[in-house]
């Protein structure tokens, strides 16, 4: 008989038996692929903003220490889970070999790709990190890597860098979502506007608000409330502290002439700003939690604690064409693709 393998990736699970790859404590990351894989040469890891945060200060900032902890977690993983945060990053390569049992009509070996699925469920095996870029959680490595059947990958664009493209497609899913959910002259209110991904999220509500709406960014270095000033990529910038509510929220209010926002996103890479969010959205509002370093459990009672009638929703990595949304975003915007290539390239 045929071994089945399934097309979710279940069979690499070694523990605990049942579960997804994601939600597993440990895989298996060998890497002789099975029919419906992908084997990947990796290049870099992108390692997720709040997960790097909290590897890098456990690590007191020494690269060596940090190269430890990634290997120790890969090595007991058998993928890059970071498991305080529980998130993982993503990855670019290229292709090495593909199962005889895939048929991808736009993939060939050879080809350069982003992987648009997170390290947390990706098999993944280190032979050596190579180099570390502390300010950009960007990892280099000599490393293998699984893609499963139904795994979502995007091939890298030739009109920019590979370094450009993989800064904008590691936070793809926050700027596609905001291209979703905002509309014409709603008021928006973006937690941790000076990151990668609030960069983004605040360029791509500027789009969708018109001359109507209003864009607000919350930042806590008066050099990120300068850039986004500077080029236009909010209508003003707020410094204030995520972690203190009721600071955001006078401040964010006021901003915004005394009115509360239609939507919220969080992308900030620090815990305990749940509360941040809900604050400043008026009833029916939408707060949306991108950020790895937010809790579904602190934001439902949080708000239910305040009396706040908003919908939460749980950050999805994925929307569909959550890569060419952001592609085009950095093509349309030259201001904030200048930014990207100074910082992240």
């Amino acid at each position: 008989m045929t071994e089945k393998f399934c097309k979710y990736g279940t069979h690499r699970v070694i523990e605990p038996l049942g579960v997804l790859p994601q939600a597993a404590l440990k895989i298996d990351n060998d890497m002789n692929i099975r029919p419906n894989e992908v084997l990947i040469d990796v290049q870099s890891l992108n390692i997720d903003s709040a997960s790097f945060a909290q590897i890098r200060n456990a690590a007191r900032d020494n690269p060596d220490e940090i190269k430890k902890q990634i290997l120790e977690i890969v090595n007991r993983r058998g993928k890059m889970q970071n498991p305080v945060t529980g998130s993982g990053g993503m990855l670019i390569g290229k292709i090495a070999e593909i199962g005889q049992e895939l048929s991808l009509a736009d993939l060939r070996v050879g080809d350069k790709i982003a992987t648009m699925v997170s390290l947390s469920l990706t098999p993944l095996k280190i032979n050596e990190i190579k180099s570390i870029h502390m300010d950009i959680d960007r990892v280099d490595v000599d490393a293998k890597a699984i893609l499963f059947e139904t795994g979502i990958y995007a091939k890298l664009p030739g009109d920019m860098t590979e370094e450009l493209a993989l800064a904008a497609l590691d936070v793809a899913g926050a700027p596609a979502q905001t291209a979703k959910l905002v509309k014409l002259g709603d008021r928006v209110l973006v937690l941790g506007g000076g990151g990668k991904s609030g960069m983004l999220c605040c360029a791509e509500a500027m789009k969708r608000v018109g001359p109507t709406g209003r864009v607000v960014a919350i930042c806590v270095l008066e050099e990120d409330k300068i850039k986004l000033e500077a080029n236009y990529l909010c209508h003003e910038a707020v410094l204030a502290d995520a972690t203190k509510p009721l600071e955001v929220l006078a401040k964010s209010v006021a901003a915004n002439g005394g009115n509360e926002y239609d939507i919220s996103f969080n992308v900030v890479n620090v815990a305990n700003t749940e509360m941040a969010s809900i604050l400043p959205v008026r009833d029916d509002g939408i707060v949306y939690l991108f950020s790895m370093a937010t809790s579904f459990t602190k934001a439902a009672l949080g708000a239910e604690g305040v009396g706040k009638d908003v919908t939460i929703i749980v950050g999805n990595g994925y929307t569909k064409g959550h890569s060419d949304i952001t592609l085009t975003l950095l093509r349309e915007n030259s201001k904030l693709r200048k930014i990207f290539e100074e910082k992240y390239v």
